[in-house]
């Protein structure tokens, strides 16, 4: 069965029972040897399928350990329970007799807005304070604790009201969050000795994928779930993960949980996969010299048996158009003269805003590509919103204008209820005008929405009839300041270092300062809803760090790397150095990494971690400690 594996893989498959870490740097078949430990535990060792629980982080994660388990154990391997941590919570739970229903996405948005407007609280964005309870409830804090932690802190002492009055409310209501499944699930198994005997019981193996990912309350929430020493049957609990891929702090995961396993597991083994299989000599090269200034860290040396390629490649820039322009001619080559394909290759970056430089040079030079799990620039939603407002200020009188306001009518909100919605299109349709035209003549009932329709209009009117002399950067700046977009658009969202809603926004303008008229601009914006170019499969990825982790790609593109971006100016040093490590650890046969020399029009200083990877940096293990 476990024949193909190799010595290290065989050994830490084998391992029987007790309490084991398996370290595995990028490409080193980490999943693959997960899956013949299943095997092994089942026909070698003689444990029930249904005894072994597979745990990791996503859902995605969790399909691709089930596919290829199917291999291994066959029509055996359903039987053996493989899901995300929250999945496994969320049905503990409801096993154990909790009633509730999950508040989650908008619903929970606009649960905490209504807990936040019924302490009247108008100076934290719901974002802010959503990520701060979750990190609290992470870190298994609850409000009492955050209160004291925070005590002295005026802004943190707010959050710690809505904290606790959230917390009442949804209990009131029946309601967990995700957080709250891994919470609810933590206290059950600790307070509660006959549900721990019970699963601990259930499970004579636990394997847990990622364990790098693991937040403290999930990690205290496993300890809960290891069988207790003196149990007659062998028991084991087996993780896997790497140190140098822990980039989810963001999210309360703790890269010590990895770190410190073998002092808070004393007597486990640790096992290393140090031989990688996806990529040249060269990139894990890169690879080892960017890690080893990383001080809090496994120590493991990088080994492969894959031939040689080529050496890392460093473009640099005047600025981010050029840099664009860099990979698009890169690109070119190795389509038309080196074989690859455009599905062969990747561009990563640090933060979503950084695309439109790139998704504006593949356009204009017809190369295919998509954004992976994302959505083109010009689509995402705070971006879209300004480019209908532009629409309905340059032809109102058009049927793309009267989509573009139905978009626009609640940003920000102004209680138009699609009832009215639906009445303004009746209205328009009766007498032959356009809906902007209808909106001014028809007559709203309820009193706080006219005044809100009216106040629109009278922004608006002045902006139409100077249309065709206003530069559209201007328009977009009185969006911002008028209506106070930016806040509207961060306090819908969700926390994410993925989704830098503002970065965005200053991108468009900066787009839109290179046209004169909103024509012209509307025009060019436009081009990008062309799906043969912006949204193809087989074309280039485009992706954060965050989002191409877990993948691999034969040519990888890491661009914008300069301080400030890689490495953002507000993460930990250490951590910002795993994301590059995550970024650069993607490629197989060739890297491509490249900075500009000026960014966001200011002179821009080029990344450390350039001179790290390429071995031109010496290691200051007290300075990369700080």
């Amino acid at each position: 069965m476990s024949d193909e594996l190799n010595p290290k893989q065989q050994e830490a498959a084998q391992f029987k029972e007790g309490i084991a870490a398996v370290i595995a740097v990028p490409g080193s078949g980490k999943t693959r040897t997960m899956m013949e430990r299943i095997g092994i535990l089942v026909t070698e060792y003689g444990i029930a399928p249904e005894h072994i629980l597979g745990l990791t982080f996503t859902r995605n994660a969790a399909d691709e350990m089930r596919s290829r388990l199917v291999p291994v154990l066959g029509e055996m391997s359903s039987r053996v329970r493989l899901s995300t941590i929250h999945s496994f919570c969320l049905h503990l739970l409801k096993v154990e007799g909790k009633v509730f229903e999950i508040l989650s996405g908008k619903e929970q948005l606009v649960f905490i807005k209504n807990v936040m407007k019924g302490l009247k609280v108008k100076d934290l964005t719901v974002g802010t304070v959503l990520r701060e309870i979750s990190l609290a409830k992470n870190n298994i804090i609850d409000p009492v604790e955050f209160k004291e932690l925070f005590s002295g802190d005026k802004t943190m002492m707010r959050i710690a009201e809505i904290y606790q009055a959230y917390d009442e409310a949804k209990e009131h209501k029946l309601l967990l969050d995700f957080d709250d499944l891994l919470l609810e699930t933590y206290f059950l198994l600790r307070d509660n000795d006959e549900v721990r005997a019970k699963y601990q019981g259930s499970f004579q193996s636990i394997l847990v994928d990622e364990f790098q990912d693991t937040n403290p309350v999930q990690f205290e929430l496993l300890r809960l779930l290891i069988r207790e020493e003196g149990n007659d049957d062998a028991s084991s609990f087996w993780v896997a993960g790497d140190d140098h891929q822990a980039i989810y702090s963001f999210t309360g995961a703790s890269v010590g949980n990895i770190l410190n396993f073998q002092s808070m597991f004393p007597g486990s083994r640790q096992f290393i996969l140090d031989l990688n299989y996806r990529s040249t000599p060269q990139i894990l090269a890169a690879c080892q010299n960017l890690i080893r200034h990383n001080v809090k860290q496994i120590h493991k040396e990088l080994k492969t048996d894959n031939p040689d390629g080529d050496d890392v490649v460093v473009l640099e820039a005047s600025n981010e158009e050029t840099e664009a322009m860099g990979v698009v001619n890169e690109i070119v080559d190795l389509i038309e003269r080196r074989g690859y394909q455009y599905s062969d290759i990747a561009v990563l970056y640090r933060a979503n805003f950084q695309s439109r430089y790139v998704e504006e040079a593949f356009l204009s030079n017809k190369i295919p590509y998509h954004i992976q799990s994302g959505r083109t620039f010009y689509d995402r939603y705070e971006v879209k919103c300004l480019l209908d407002y532009l629409r309905v200020i340059h032809a109102p009188d058009s049927d793309e204008a009267d989509e573009a306001l139905l978009n626009i009518l609640n940003v920000p909100v102004r209680y138009v209820s699609n009832q009215v919605k639906d009445q303004l299109k009746e209205y328009c349709r009766k007498r032959g005008i356009h809906l902007y035209a209808g909106l001014k003549s028809m007559v709203i009932t309820v009193p706080y929405v006219r005044k809100l329709i009216r106040e629109f209009a009278a922004f608006m009117d002045p902006l139409i009839e100077q249309s065709e002399s206003l530069e559209p950067v201007q328009v977009i700046q009185k969006i911002r300041i008028i209506w106070d977009y930016d806040r509207f658009i961060v306090d819908e969202d969700i926390p994410s270092p993925d989704d830098i809603k503002i970065s965005n926004i200053n991108q468009l303008q900066l787009a839109a300062a290179r046209y004169s008229n909103i024509a012209a601009f509307l025009e060019y914006a436009d081009s990008f809803t062309d799906e043969t170019v912006g949204d193809d499969k087989e074309g280039v990825s485009l992706m954060t760090v965050h989002k191409a982790k877990g993948l691999e790609f034969a040519v990888v593109f890491v661009i914008g790397l300069v301080e400030g971006l890689m490495p953002s100016g507000k993460g930990n040093l250490e951590e910002e150095r795993r994301i590059c490590f995550v970024a650069i650890s993607r490629a197989m046969k060739l890297l491509f990494v490249s900075y500009p020399l000026n960014y966001l029009g200011q002179p821009a200083k080029k990344s450390q971690f350039l001179d790290e990877m390429l071995g031109k940096r010496d290691v200051d293990l007290q300075k990369s400690a700080a």
